[in-house]
């Protein structure tokens, strides 16, 4: 199956005008598309229907995209979003992807780039992650299941987007070794500087210590080297 074949995108976006132009574009690209012109719309159709990705706009007649965005999180839904928005400031960029977005685009944009974003966000996804050997990791007292892409700690299951769970899985494969932010982007995002920047990295790591240490504001699993970069501390 290629990574459009039977894809359903969920468009949640308030104008009509760029909602008719991004499906009739992704349409073409042979995406099926979903459109909903509300936050509450989305959340419902996300929660019954389970489509592959959804691009959200930040400004929604409801409320914002970022609280959709973390509500679709707080569901446990964990397919990639992409959040669409008129604002270039980095303050709404580490915003969204604190609200666990995987990508930002600013408007306007290209339709050729919002397509290579969307390619790449299923990929990491559902491609490498759904054809991974049967292999089990450890970090600490976490199993890392790469087979069913599962983090568990003890008997309690740990949810985590598939970028952070990329991210572990990488940290994983190389205890006690330094990885700089770049690094970080081209081994886990695949493009060190294309379309990422080290914000990026920053506010993942940030969410996935949120998640797997057992407490975040004094991490033992995930260190920070200063002016390096990051590893997993394997003597965790």
């Amino acid at each position: 199956m290629s990574d459009t074949e039977q894809t359903l995108i969920l468009l949640v976006e308030d104008d009509p005008a760029i909602a008719e132009s991004l499906s009739e574009g992704l349409g073409r690209e042979g995406y099926a598309v979903h459109w909903e012109s509300t936050g509450a719309g989305g959340v419902a159709f996300a929660r019954d229907k389970h489509p592959r990705l959804v691009v959200l706009d930040v400004r929604l007649p409801d409320g914002s995209g970022f609280d959709v965005c973390r509500e679709l999180r707080r569901l446990g839904l964990r397919q990639p979003v992409l959040m669409l928005t008129v604002q270039a400031d980095e303050v709404d960029k580490v915003l969204g992807l604190e609200m666990g977005a995987d990508d930002y685009m600013t408007k306007p944009y290209k339709l050729r780039e919002l397509v290579a974003r969307i390619r790449a966000l299923l990929r990491r996804a559902y491609g490498e992650l759904s054809t991974a050997e049967a292999d089990l990791l450890y970090a600490a007292d976490l199993v890392i299941d790469r087979t069913s892409a599962q983090v568990t700690r003890g008997s309690k299951r740990i949810d985590l987007t598939p970028i952070e769970f990329r991210l572990l899985v990488f940290l994983a494969q190389h205890p006690g070794q330094v990885f700089s932010r770049p690094q970080l982007l081209e081994n886990v995002w695949g493009s060190a500087d294309a379309y990422y920047d080290e914000t990026t990295v920053n506010v993942h790591v940030r969410r996935l210590r949120s998640k797997v240490e057992i407490d975040p504001s004094d991490p033992r699993l995930i260190l920070t080297e200063p002016g390096l970069g990051y590893r997993l501390n394997g003597a965790a």
